[in-house]
Formats: structure tokens, C-alpha cells, sequence
């Protein structure tokens, strides 16, 4: 496996995720979209790690802090989208601007 084939993988899910993310209406789906695009970028960021500098830590844990960030960001998203389907039926993303008060 050579770096450029990993590169393309993650380019190819970050570009999977930014259609996904801009060609849907439904919260979920949107969310889901950005957790590839991320997925793509952490995916990137492990490869040049492996390929140029595999014996320095500093790149796992970059890619693990990446993991986490994704994890709380993933969980933080489902909340509010649960709090604002709660709030009001909603569970698009054009109604949801109807909902100010």
C-alpha cells in the first residue's frame, strides 16, 4: 500500500461526505456526511503520519484526539438534533428556522 493509494481513499471519503452533506435535507444524514468528511481528513493524517515520521508518537495521538473530537462531536450533534425533533417534530433541516420563538 503506498501513500498515495491511502490519500486517495481519503479523498475519496471526504469528497463521499461533502456530497452527502450538501445534497441532503435530513439533520442525521447531514451529520453523517460531516463524520466522513472527517473520517476522510483523519484518514489523510494517519497516512502521512505512517509514511513520513512512523516513529514519532506525536502523530498518534494527533489521530487519537481527532477520534475523540469526532466521538464528542457525534454525540453533541445527535443530542441537539433529538432536543430540536423533541422541540417541534422537526427532523429537516429547512424547518428547522421555523422554530425561533
Amino acid at each position: 500500500m503506498t501513500l498515495e493509494l491511502v490519500l486517495l481513499l481519503a479523498a475519496g471519503l471526504f469528497s463521499l461526505g461533502l456530497y452527502g452533506a450538501l445534497s441532503q435535507q435530513s439533520i442525521v444524514m447531514i451529520m453523517m456526511g460531516i463524520e466522513l468528511m472527517i473520517g476522510g481528513v483523519i484518514t489523510g493524517a494517519a497516512a502521512f503520519w505512517h509514511f513520513l515520521a512512523p516513529t514519532a508518537p506525536g502523530g498518534q495521538v494527533l489521530v487519537v484526539a481527532a477520534v475523540v473530537a469526532m466521538a464528542v462531536e457525534m454525540a453533541m450533534g445527535f443530542a441537539v438534533t433529538t432536543a430540536v425533533y423533541r422541540a417541534g417534530r422537526v427532523d429537516m433541516a429547512d424547518m428547522a428556522g421555523e422554530l425561533r420563538g
